[in-house]
């Protein structure tokens, strides 16, 4: 990667953000444009619903959640599906982080609203409200579940699923999933269970941090476990796919990528989320948020690019590798400041432990650098990091000089026994 220009301009900076904003907008656009011209080798769990003439929905009044990801094999949306199909009455949608339609950026609040293309009341999940209220789902005969998740338990759709399927239960609606694939596969489980303690939006439930699973599955045992508020189950009916099988890669499903969210722009990226996504909570650390590679950079001003790169790669990790680099973010995290650090390939990414490296990325910096402080910069990023890795174990290991080795080893010892409990919920072979 070149280096960019020492010195830019405030107007420079600002044309460069909204350029590469564009470039990745989760307006329902699709990172990877070119569509096989052939059936996809998968169906959604929408596109089954179609193919069942929407046969379970028949005659009830419908709230959807969802957001762009939820589409067809020839990107026509849920809503849009829904709305137009026959004894089917679409009643309410709620939106998610980044509302339905995919024009709220990360982290600000979705607003009650009505969806302009169908008229139909859009309420929020993602302000001062996260469940659907009784007033909400009045009059509904049911809610469906459609929007793809990325396989890791800090992403906020899995919460807003569980929240949803609560006021169902309370409600007496049945719940239906419209399942889709894990982008990062079925058969990848790491990281720890979720110490309860530290239950937030970016983990609700006591899953690893990858926890291999599709949605649907994750509702199924999420329903069966009792994880729900008080205990409570819902009527849960999950909409397989079919042709699904837990090891497929991305580019196998035939599926178009719809970005997630505007960061994860490409399938690829939900890899680089589970490596980088829990250090870059530190507001001492740019993960490539803000400029073209997000997810795929670590480093921070001042930081020796070629001794960090030297460092992560003298450890011989499985199925990576890591290259010195200079960026400049556009927004972000340290914008417009010259960064140094590196570039993380996955060249194996069936091999590599993804979440090992956000620990290894700590430690190399803390090695390298013994001066830099990883924490106390910021009281709300040491709480976020905390409850991203579902515990403060690690942070405190961290401070304490423990080796990231030591570290992952620890913190990865419950996904073992999560493969076992997970067995009676799986949908795929």
């Amino acid at each position: 990667m070149e280096r960019v220009p020492e010195t830019w301009s405030r107007r420079e900076i600002l044309q460069a953000s909204a350029a590469v904003y564009a470039n990745f907008a989760f307006n329902g656009s699709v990172a990877s444009p070119s569509l096989t011209p052939d059936a996809p080798a998968v169906k959604t769990g929408l596109e089954s619903l179609i193919e069942q003439e929407f046969a379970p929905l028949r005659d009830k009044r419908v709230g959807l959640i969802t957001n762009p990801t939820g589409i067809t094999s020839g990107l026509r949306s849920a809503i849009d599906v829904l709305a137009s199909a026959p004894a089917v009455k679409l009643t309410a949608l709620f939106g998610p982080e980044h509302g339905v339609r995919g024009d709220v950026p990360a982290g600000r609040g979705v607003e009650n609203s009505r969806d302009p293309r169908t008229g139909v009341p859009v309420f929020s999940l993602y302000g001062r409200v996260k469940k659907p209220t009784a007033a909400m789902v009045g009059g509904l005969d049911a809610l469906v579940f459609d929007m793809q998740d990325i396989g890791a338990r800090s992403y906020t759709y899995i919460t807003t699923m569980g929240l949803c399927m609560e006021a169902a239960a309370e409600n007496r609606l049945p719940f239906y999933v419209l399942d889709r694939p894990n982008p990062i596969g079925g058969e990848r489980v790491e990281g720890n269970l979720l110490d309860l303690r530290f239950r937030s939006a970016v983990g609700a439930y006591p899953i690893p941090y990858c926890h291999g699973m599709t949605v649907g599955e994750l509702a199924r045992m999420i329903n069966e476990k009792g994880w729900l508020a008080n205990g409570a189950r819902c009527r849960l009916t999950v909409i397989p796919m079919r042709g699904y099988r837990r090891a497929m890669r991305w580019e196998e499903t035939g599926l178009p990528w719809v970005p997630t969210s505007p960061h994860i722009p490409h399938p690829r990226t939900a890899f680089y989320y589970a490596a980088t996504g829990i250090a870059g909570e530190l507001p001492s650390l740019s993960i490539g948020v803000g400029y073209t590679l997000p997810f795929e950079l670590a480093g921070a001003p001042g930081v020796g690019a070629e001794r960090m790169a030297d460092e992560l790669n003298r450890r011989g990790l499985k199925g990576v590798r890591f290259r010195a680099v200079y960026w400049r973010p556009f927004y972000a995290a340290f914008q417009g400041q010259l960064c140094g650090g590196t570039q993380i390939y996955l060249t194996d990414p069936a091999q590599a432990e993804l979440t090992r490296i956000n620990f290894e990325i700590l430690d190399a910096l803390r090695r390298i650098s013994p001066a830099r402080p990883l924490f106390g910069t910021s009281k709300n990023g040491d709480r976020m990091f905390d409850l991203v890795c579902g515990t403060d174990v690690v942070r405190r290991q961290l401070l304490a000089g423990r080796s990231a080795e030591r570290i992952w080893t620890e913190w990865n010892a419950g996904s073992r026994a999560f493969r076992s409990a997970r067995q009676p919920f799986l949908l795929y072979p």
